[in-house]
């Protein structure tokens, strides 16, 4: 009887590469709050994001369920940007130019995500602070890559 390989093996790399995600996706989210302490409407995302799940306005959002909210999508984030460099890999080959594409890919995800799912299921936002509140989540967003891409691609140069 002959076994049946379902997977292909793996290189160590591959799986390390997934840790250095979560960790630059951590390291990134601590940068981002930096910038969220100087920018207008800099702490609204995550509160939308936890008014959203308790059907509350993010004024009155629960605070700690938008620090959690905001630090796993943070950490989580990471091993995501890890993935599209490794599909954006197997078509553009590894180095920076991978690297940077997947960053370019990971950006729209990012801030399409909460503008167009998050933001519209909000409640009670007015209209001028929406357009706050997106663009300082563009920039927010900009900043947590400015910090992932160059943390997972040396790594992965490194790997």
């Amino acid at each position: 009887m002959t076994a049946i390989t379902l997977l292909a093996p793996v290189s160590l790399s591959i799986p390390l590469l997934f840790l250095v995600g979560v960790v630059g996706g951590i390291l990134a989210t601590l940068a981002m709050d930096r910038v969220m302490d100087q920018v207008d409407e800099g702490w609204t995302p995550p509160s939308v994001a936890a008014g959203v799940l308790t059907d509350t306005h993010p004024d009155n959002s629960p605070e700690r369920l938008a620090t959690a909210v905001h630090y796993v999508a943070g950490t989580l984030s990471g091993p995501l940007y890890v993935w599209l460099l490794l599909a954006v890999g197997s078509v553009l080959g590894t180095g920076l130019l991978g690297a940077v594409v997947a960053g370019v890919v990971m950006y729209p995800l990012m801030v399409g995500f909460f503008a167009v799912v998050v933001l519209p299921r909000s409640t009670g936002l007015p209209r001028q602070r929406l357009r706050a509140v997106r663009r300082a989540w563009a920039t927010e967003a900009g900043v947590y890559l400015l910090v992932l891409v160059p943390v997972v691609g040396v790594a992965a140069a490194l790997l």
